[in-house]
């Protein structure tokens, strides 16, 4: 008997996962061929292995130029090793616009996500607010059900206006930031 690891999802998570998948395959398709390559290089500087490789650098192009002195020889580089130096700030300078440059695509993705996000929320909430509005219905149109007033429930019904929404944490941030000390 062979035992199936993957689990059935029912459609509409397929949906979603598929949606998300689409989602960052669109992000890495945009992106141009320098991009992707920007994108490869500070994956490789983000590894552990990276490291490696720095510090073997470092210690062979040390490593050398000691010897080279202890040999009686003029090495490329003595101490203060200023051409090491050098090449370090500029690794790291390299290593900085990288990681920046990166940063900003998957900012840009992250927005995307952030924006997916707040308009399924939005939605969610009118659903939600939909709901109960016809449960609200129901329990007044039902011979079965005592009809009674539920003002929470009539409250929820509503959907609630999404700038409403924003204005109100805009004040409640502005209100917060009066109240705080310097």
């Amino acid at each position: 008997m062979e035992d199936d690891a993957t689990p059935i999802l029912p459609a509409h998570i397929e949906d979603t996962v598929r949606a998300i998948a689409q989602l960052h395959a669109e992000h890495y398709n945009q992106a141009t061929p320098l991009q992707r390559a920007v994108d490869r290089i500070t994956a490789s500087v983000g590894r552990p292995r990276f490291i490696a490789w720095l510090t073997m650098i470092v210690l062979a192009w040390v490593l050398l130029n000691l010897g080279a002195m202890a040999l009686g020889r003029t090495p490329i580089d003595p101490p203060p090793f200023f051409w090491l130096d050098g090449a370090s700030s500029l690794v790291a300078l390299y290593t900085t616009v990288l990681i920046l440059v990166t940063q900003r695509r998957e900012d840009q993705l992250a927005a995307h996500r952030d924006q997916l996000t707040l308009e399924l929320a939005i939605l969610g909430e009118q659903k939600s607010a939909k709901i109960i509005e016809l449960l609200e219905e129901m329990r007044r149109e039902s011979p079965f059900l005592s009809n009674r007033v539920d003002h929470e429930a009539a409250a929820m019904s509503v959907a609630a206006d999404p700038q409403s929404v924003l204005d109100a944490i805009k004040n409640s941030h502005e209100e917060l930031a009066t109240e705080a000390p310097v």
